[in-house]
């Protein structure tokens, strides 16, 4: 019988548990603990990170793992990779199940750049009113361009001051919609929005809102990742793990 290791974080991978659930299959779903109040899963849930490729294939081993999932978020850049160096190692079959990168449309003005250091560099110039909806990890970064306004979205409250000399923190838990994100950026006077090509529908909105109100968009490309075995279809996945 299958015995799965679900990498998550992400509404793909909580609906993924529940149809492993639903299946009756064995499966644990992991994830790096960064939200303070994770929603309750149907399989049983670790929470840390697994010191790197070593640490990874100890568990596989130990927990005598026969798929791999890997459901993280597309900028985990690092334990994607280190999912497939693991499951090369330990012959492990692995499967990405990732969601389709956002796409411009009619009516969107993105400019694109390759990494969070371009996105740094790109705000080079005179004070901004700016949205910056790419989660708290990155957020140092900015301070290189400490003349904008911030407003950061944020799932749970920093523990501390984000350095950013000028900024506002908002709470909220999406998904979200197009209207509220557009009375979002009218009340804080929101002229550009950086965004991460994060992809699926949970968070479009702000790009909905922003081609509603005709704001460009700094838009990150996702990180390029090893070679693997990836879908966006769950019933795929299934068929891959199932016996």
């Amino acid at each position: 019988m299958p015995n799965i290791l679900l990498l998550g974080g992400t509404m793909e991978a909580s609906a993924m548990a529940r149809r492993l659930a639903d299946r009756g299959l064995a499966a644990t779903l992991s994830y790096m603990g960064r939200v303070e109040r994770p929603k309750p899963q149907p399989i049983p849930v670790r929470i840390g990170g697994f010191s790197g490729v070593p640490g990874l294939v100890q568990y596989l081993t130990d927990h005598r793992i026969t798929h791999v999932i890997d459901a993280t978020h597309p900028f985990a850049a690092q334990m994607s990779s280190n999912a497939v160096a693991a499951c090369t190692q330990t012959q492990t079959p692995l499967i990405a199940l990732t969601r389709p990168a956002w796409q411009p449309g009619p009516g969107d003005d993105w400019q694109r750049v390759p990494d969070m250091a371009a996105a740094v560099a790109a705000l080079a110039g005179p004070p901004r009113r700016i949205m910056l909806a790419i989660g708290r990890m990155h957020l140092a970064e900015f301070a290189a361009q400490p003349q904008h306004h911030y407003l950061l979205r944020l799932v749970d409250a920093p523990t501390e001051t984000p350095p950013l000399p000028h900024h506002t923190v908002t709470i909220d838990r999406g998904p979200f919609s197009a209207e509220a994100d557009q009375a979002l950026m009218r009340a804080h006077a929101i002229d550009l929005i950086v965004a991460k090509n994060a992809g699926g529908t949970g968070s479009v909105s702000k790009l909905q809102a922003a081609r509603a109100l005709n704001l460009p968009v700094l838009m990150i490309d996702r990180p390029h990742l090893p070679q693997r075995h990836e879908t966006h279809d769950p019933e795929e996945v299934l068929r891959f793990v199932s016996p």
